[in-house]
């Protein structure tokens, strides 16, 4: 594909070199040169200094037989991206996007008119991590977890611990275990993400310590699974929230009237009073540093359920969700966007990382394959894609059972929703015309299998 990018900050960059590396054709527009030369030392991509929203620029890229334009300027305000991406597709571009910073824009009427003209699709990073921390929150069994078809399929994550049932066990011998206690449940192991690296296991694939695992199962078998891996649901009443940015406002808006007890510490005098005036009053806001353990103590964290850094330091966030972990909170969640700290932070004990630029390049990935696909997800500690496809009458994947087609290595069928029923997908299984599929595959694999529903 043909796909230009405007705006070469952190997420820009980040998906110049992901679409780059799935060897599609990139250009990355930007007004700074510095960030164009960093850019090309990382990525094959073709740059072009010039103005936002500049229809000369545009031309210049080739916007007119371009497949997929991305407007991502950082820090601009948001009608610079509509504007770019509106006229990108009226300058022939097949598909636009446009990042927008405000929550009006998305509701459904909006959208609506957005679309109407030409603009196929807006994304507000900061929203979609606020609703990935509300999720983590409602299944704090997990270090990170995806819901499928409303929750009827489920994937999660957990990590094998000194006292994990799954340590120095093989993937079959697991599977023999869970059929003897939960016979009418079947479930899949999707991946194991070990050491920085993403492996789709096998039937002999050995668990190891500090393995994180993700699982597919359906709704009704997630709590039986959890019950074998010694998982136990824990009760969130109160939330205390380091950050008071638009993440840490959005998540304490959808989090009103689910948690009783919601705190937000922010060091800004100005945004404290601004939160005050602007959340629900039974939101509190606390003028200070969270990563200071004397105020913490002050405002009784160890009553607290779970801790979330927001702040725009990832060191900040990993240190004092580490604090707030000795305080005895049974969850903490950071948000870092260093892509190389995802996994020192999960290693020093975070119970699960939020990562911006790789929640985004999920809604845009999808752009780039079939017309088939309906999503594509990232899990954080994973370099591997979560596919959710609807399957199209005649489709290389409907042809015989998963046994005997000869699916991409690199790649697992973890379930599927058929009318109404939830399926854990095993060997015999057939896929059948619009079934919605869920596929976890690692980047290499992905081309291959988008062409086994086209």
């Amino acid at each position: 594909m043909k796909i230009i990018i405007e705006g070469a900050g952190s997420v820009g960059s980040h998906l110049a070199r992901l679409l780059a590396a799935q060897s599609n054709e990139i250009t990355v527009i930007d007004p700074s040169e510095a960030r164009l030369d960093a850019l090309k030392a990382l990525a094959d991509v073709v740059t072009i200094q010039g103005s936002l929203s500049s229809i000369r620029d545009l031309k210049r890229a080739g916007v007119a037989s371009a497949d997929l334009f991305i407007a991502v300027n950082p820090k601009v305000p948001q009608d610079v991206n509509i504007v770019s991406a509106l006229l990108a597709k009226n300058l022939g571009c097949r598909k636009v996007t446009a990042r927008i910073d405000d929550e009006e824009f998305l509701s459904s009427e909006n959208k609506l008119m957005f679309k109407q003209m030409g603009l196929d699709l807006m994304f507000y990073p900061e929203h979609i991590a606020a609703d990935e921390i509300v999720t983590l929150l409602k299944h704090s069994t997990t270090s990170d977890s995806m819901e499928f078809a409303r929750g009827k399929l489920q994937m999660s994550v957990v990590r094998v611990d000194d006292e994990s049932p799954l340590l120095d066990k093989k993937v079959q011998e697991m599977a023999h275990e869970v059929a003897e206690l939960i016979p009418d449940h079947k479930f899949r192991i999707a991946a194991i993400a070990r050491e920085g690296r993403t492996i789709i296991p096998r039937f002999d694939t050995k668990f190891r310590y500090a393995d994180q695992v993700y699982l597919m199962c359906t709704r009704e078998g997630l709590p039986k699974l959890h019950e074998y891996l010694h998982r136990q649901e824990a009760h969130i009443a109160g939330v205390i929230i380091m950050g008071g940015s638009d993440i840490g406002e959005m998540l304490a808006k959808q989090l009103t009237g689910l948690v009783p007890d919601i705190k937000i510490i922010e060091m800004d005098k100005e945004r404290c009073l601004y939160l005050t005036e602007t959340l629900d009053e039974s939101v509190s806001v606390v003028n200070g540093d969270g990563r200071n353990s004397e105020l913490l103590l002050e405002e009784d964290i160890r009553r607290y359920d779970a801790f979330i850094a927001v702040t725009d330091s990832d060191e900040s966030n990993i240190l004092a969700c580490i604090a707030a972990k000795r305080f005895g909170l049974s969850r903490v969640i950071a948000e870092v966007e260093n892509l190389e700290y995802l996994q020192l932070a999960e290693n020093m004990g975070v119970d699960a990382v939020i990562n911006k630029k790789l929640i985004t390049a999920g809604r845009i990935f999808k752009f780039t394959l079939s017309d088939k696909v309906r999503s594509v997800r990232y899990m954080s500690g994973t370099n591997a894609e979560v596919l959710e496809y609807t399957v199209a009458p005649g489709s290389p994947i409907t042809k015989a059972s998963l046994r005997n087609l000869r699916f991409a290595d690199d790649a697992v069928i973890g379930g599927l929703i058929r009318g109404s029923e939830a399926i854990i997908a095993v060997g015999d299984t057939q896929i059948e015309p619009y079934d919605r599929v869920i596929v976890f595959a690692l980047p290499e694999a992905v081309k291959e299998v988008d062409r086994f529903f086209s």
